[in-house]
């Protein structure tokens, strides 16, 4: 089998759609205009990975209680830092970085809507 994409059901769609075409670099692939607006998002790879709706009749989870290693989306990113200043001064919030023995460079951030963000500078690429 082959990973098709993780759905998540948020509040505000348009706007998650938004920021992240904008400052993360994905694409929509496939938008439904009416409830409950199933957007799906392509990485720069052009393989689906992710999709955004909302059902305000089933649970929308709150990232913002939850510890950022529960759940978090992970992105490959060439210069964390810069993606981190980039980011943050697009509405994301810090959380930690991590320097590891590899000279892998990890930075957490979250979203403008709490969801934990991840730039992986690996030495390795996985």
């Amino acid at each position: 089998m082959i990973f098709e994409h993780f759905a998540l059901n948020v509040t505000n769609v348009d706007d998650v759609v938004d920021w992240y075409t904008k400052f993360v670099g994905l694409k929509v692939v496939n938008a439904q205009k009416e409830p409950p607006f199933m957007t799906f998002l392509a990485d720069a790879s052009g393989r689906v990975m992710l999709e955004l709706y909302h059902r305000p009749d089933e649970a929308i989870t709150d990232f913002t209680f939850q510890h950022f290693l529960t759940f978090h989306l992970a992105f490959v990113s060439e210069n964390a830092e810069e993606d981190k200043d980039r980011l943050m001064a697009e509405g994301a919030t810090f959380v930690e970085e991590v320097h590891k023995e590899d000279g892998s460079h990890l930075i957490m951030l979250r979203d403008p809507w709490g969801m934990p963000l991840q730039l992986c500078e690996r030495t390795v690429p996985f």
